[in-house]
């Protein structure tokens, strides 16, 4: 049914417990993965004041985004699937509209991700990526919930 699907990872554990499920699912489907890292830069253009801070933190950013994406990949070719990864940078913008993008562009099928669960004034004041791919995206979203207790 699915012949790629998108996977968003952030390295926490919810995006770790969403890889998880993906990985279950393209097994079972056959399917490809797409694996994608979106660099948040909106945050350091505010803070930072110097552009050689600027460019060592967008480096190091990028490193962090290229070994979650390895790791990653690494775990879906021990389960026997295949993987491409995709490093994107936002300055401009919201994540979850770089999520709907490549889902887009990459021909998914499926967006599976992990979301914290959060509810109330955490869900408010923090945000959630998750909600807003669900709320905009023409294509169907799994969300896996992280299950509190195991981490």
């Amino acid at each position: 049914m699915y012949h790629r699907i998108l996977v968003p990872l952030d390295g926490s554990a919810a995006a770790e417990r969403g890889l998880r499920e993906a990985i279950g699912l393209a097994a079972e489907q056959k399917a490809r993965l797409s694996l994608l890292h979106v660099a948040d830069n909106l945050p350091m253009l505010v803070e930072m004041s110097s552009v050689t801070n600027y460019q060592e933190m967008l480096n190091e950013l990028r490193r962090y985004g290229e070994d979650v994406l390895a790791k990653a990949k690494r775990a879906a070719a021990e389960a026997g699937v295949q993987a491409d990864t995709l490093l994107r940078e936002v300055t401009q913008g919201r994540v979850s509209d770089v999520i709907i993008d490549e889902a887009k562009k990459a021909g998914c099928g499926l967006i599976v991700m992990g979301t914290h669960g959060r509810r109330g004034v955490s869900r408010l004041t923090l945000g959630s990526e998750a909600e807003r791919v669900v709320r905009s995206s023409t294509v169907p979203v799994l969300l896996v919930r992280l299950d509190e207790s195991s981490s």
